[in-house]
Parts: C-alpha cells; sequence; structure tokens
C-alpha cells in the first residue's frame, strides 16, 4: 500500500489480529482510551471487539483492514468491507497517544481510496453512535453527510459493550466517492 519513512499502511493478515484487537480496546474503551479524544468510555463499558470479530473482519474475502504500523507498532486500523453498491467503514481506531495529529485523516483517505480503487465502490457508509457529536462533526468536516437513518444500539449483545445509557443508536454517515 503506501509507505512513508518509519510509517507504512498494509492491509492486515492474521497475525495482526491480537494486536488490532489491544490497538480498538485502548482507543475506544476504558481509562487509557480517555488519552484521545475519540473514546466511548462515557457511553460504553466492557469490550469494543474481540479476537474473533476481528479475525472474521481481516479474513473477509470481501473486506479488507487497513493498518498503520510504526516501526513494528501497530497506530491505527480501520475495516473496510464491500457491499452491494457501496463500501462500508469501520473499526476504526487511533492509538490514543497519536489522536489529533492528522493520522486518522490519512488511514480514512487511505480507506477511501482503496474502496474506490480497489472495488470501484462510489460511496463510502458508516454508523456512528449519535451522541459522538464531535465525532461526527469531524467526519462532516471530510465529506460525509448525515443521512437521519437510525438503527438501534445492540442491547443484551455484550460483544459489543454494556451501555451506560438506554438512548444509544447508530446513525448512517455517507460520502460519494470520486
Amino acid at each position: 500500500m503506501t509507505s512513508a519513512a518509519d510509517r507504512t499502511v498494509r492491509i492486515a493478515g492474521i497475525a495482526d489480529v491480537d494486536a488490532i484487537v489491544d490497538l480498538v480496546e485502548s482507543a475506544y474503551r476504558g481509562e487509557s482510551s480517555r488519552a484521545g479524544w475519540t473514546h466511548e468510555a462515557d457511553l460504553l463499558d466492557g469490550q469494543r471487539t474481540d479476537r474473533d470479530m476481528v479475525a472474521t473482519a481481516v479474513t473477509n474475502r470481501d473486506g479488507s483492514v487497513l493498518v498503520v504500523e510504526e516501526g513494528t507498532r501497530l497506530v491505527a486500523c480501520c475495516q473496510v468491507e464491500r457491499r452491494d453498491d457501496h463500501a462500508y467503514f469501520g473499526m476504526f481506531a487511533v492509538a490514543p497517544p497519536r489522536q489529533g495529529g492528522g493520522l486518522g485523516r490519512e488511514l480514512l483517505g487511505e480507506a477511501e481510496r482503496h474502496a474506490e480503487q480497489e472495488w470501484g465502490a462510489g460511496e463510502m457508509r458508516m454508523t456512528v453512535i449519535t451522541q459522538r457529536d464531535d465525532l461526527i462533526a469531524w467526519y462532516e468536516r471530510r465529506g460525509y453527510v448525515r443521512t437521519g437513518e437510525l438503527t438501534p444500539f445492540p442491547y443484551g449483545d455484550e460483544r459489543f459493550g454494556l451501555p451506560r445509557r438506554h438512548d444509544l443508536a447508530f446513525e448512517t454517515l455517507v460520502k460519494k466517492l470520486g
């Protein structure tokens, strides 16, 4: 994929699964996540992902997990999945100490290029927890548009975390590619 000095963006393999799980958990859950601005620690406890979910994403024939590696350490990741008429973006994480410096913006751009060039996707979609106004605004500054399409949070499925509130939902955001 791409490389700069000591940083490489590449497609993850099965050997990366544990490092990806650690990265995602550190960016979204627990006290360590509070070092960055993307955490969900005020909304959810429990896990954000697990080894099985990441292994499934890494081996998905209709998707890719992109990772940013600095030296031998993963510092960012995202999942891009080919769907019917669009690509889906998810599992986006940047190590908390690296947030706010442009790394996430660069990886999002790489994911958009990947979806468009590898699969001919004309649109990228994602879902974001509606209470994440700061994160939604960040995506809007990058060309994503709120659709108003809401999906309920999977209450009772601990694989996605333990909600700290009862009003969580996801909103779909969309961006035309190309």
